[in-house]
């Protein structure tokens, strides 16, 4: 039998809180645990592991953002221990951001590292909300959707009616 090819692995690619972005993912963090509260703490089913989910708050020298750790993500994620978060992703709670690690990604416990996050920097507390753009909006140039009346008229006010406009004038 032939030798199966060795497949090279990239190096990963570490990133900032403050680069982090809405719905995003694939994301590598090394971040401080600054404070962490268990938030759900329930029997697993048919004698399964219990459910256990903890909001922290975790950061780097950019700034601050929560970060939802599950099951045994919870033991790792202690307040004043360092982490290392292999592909997380951002979820969309609310309308602010918050950091996860699926199934797919990995949280490991990282020594030897010493700095504090930013912590007037809090991404979770910026909130996010989604607009509908319609197909035949305007853009500028650079391909970025008009908002509002860009060429207001002279005067400031857009108005439709004449002698109201004359009234308008007549009393600045």
């Amino acid at each position: 039998m032939a030798a199966a090819p060795t497949i090279e692995k990239r190096q990963p690619v570490f990133t900032e809180v403050a680069a982090l972005r809405p719905d995003t993912s694939g994301h590598n963090l090394t971040v401080k645990v600054l404070d962490a509260k268990l938030v759900l703490s329930r029997p697993g089913r048919l004698q399964g592991p219990p459910t256990r989910i903890a909001e922290c708050l975790v950061g780097d020298q950019s700034g601050v953002i929560v970060f939802t750790a599950r099951n045994e993500q919870v033991d790792i994620m202690q307040p004043g221990s360092y982490a290392i978060l292999r592909n997380a992703k951002i979820d969309m709670f609310r309308g602010s951001m918050r950091l996860a690690v699926n199934q797919w990604g990995k949280v490991e416990a990282a020594t030897g590292l010493s700095f504090e996050p930013k912590t007037e920097y809090n991404l979770s507390l910026v909130e996010y909300e989604l607009v509908q753009v319609p197909d035949n909006a305007s853009k500028d140039s650079n391909g970025h959707v008009a908002v509002g009346n860009r060429n207001p008229i002279p005067g400031g006010l857009p108005v439709a009616d004449e002698k109201l406009a004359n009234g308008i004038k007549a009393q600045a």
